[in-house]
């Protein structure tokens, strides 16, 4: 009997454990590009490792939230649709509000990841515009974890929350107001004024 009941949420069991790590993977994929932009791995970090993780962390969070929505639509109990996990507040089966953070999250998940992909195809405007939305991406991630997820009472989970979030407004500020501001302006200059080599363009520009 026992099995037979772990058996029926095991769908369940798959999207929680997805969607806690496709946030955890979001989460490193911010703060490895803040690393990058605020020159805390080095000045100039040449390495190609470096930026090619930064980009395998994004790739690898949109494996584990398609995982995730999958998997809510194979669950028996909540029985999710295509509509319920597309368009916002469409979900009357679970705490729409919350879902629809989630939703929006998604959707910028896969505008950075596209862009990202297009990146030499596309203006240095355009991609550094919607790069920068990876922070909103986080913010709402976050806040879908909180409000929707089952595991949000994990006192284990909200202090890795906690420290995520205390270390992304560190970083941020420090890019902000701290030593590497003047290189990232002399960069952005560069580039606005010349073309950008692959090199380059990876300086300081992964958040």
């Amino acid at each position: 009997m026992t099995f037979i009941l772990a058996s029926t949420k095991l769908w369940w069991y798959v999207s929680r454990s997805a969607g806690i790590v496709g946030w955890a993977l979001c989460a490193a994929s911010v703060l490895w590009g803040l690393a990058l932009a605020t020159r805390a791995l080095g000045r100039k970090p040449s390495a190609p490792w470096l930026l090619d993780l930064h980009r395998f962390l994004g790739g690898l969070a949109v494996t584990f939230v398609g995982i995730h929505m999958l998997s809510l639509m194979l669950d028996p109990f909540v029985r999710f649709g295509f509509g319920d996990l597309l368009v916002p507040f469409a979900s009357s089966q679970y705490k729409p509000g919350a879902v629809a953070w989630g939703i929006v999250a998604m959707y910028l998940l896969v505008a950075v990841e596209v862009t990202s992909l297009l990146k030499k195809r596309i203006p240095l405007k355009l991609w550094r515009g919607v790069h920068l939305t990876s922070y909103v991406l986080y913010g709402f991630a976050t806040v879908h974890l909180l409000t929707a997820g089952t595991d949000r009472f994990n006192p284990a989970l909200r202090w890795c929350v906690l420290v995520s979030v205390g270390a992304v407004v560190f970083f941020s500020a420090y890019r902000l107001v701290g030593p590497g501001r003047a290189a990232s302006i002399r960069s952005a200059k560069r580039a606005r004024s010349a073309p950008v080599s692959p090199v380059e363009h990876s300086d300081g520009e992964a958040s």
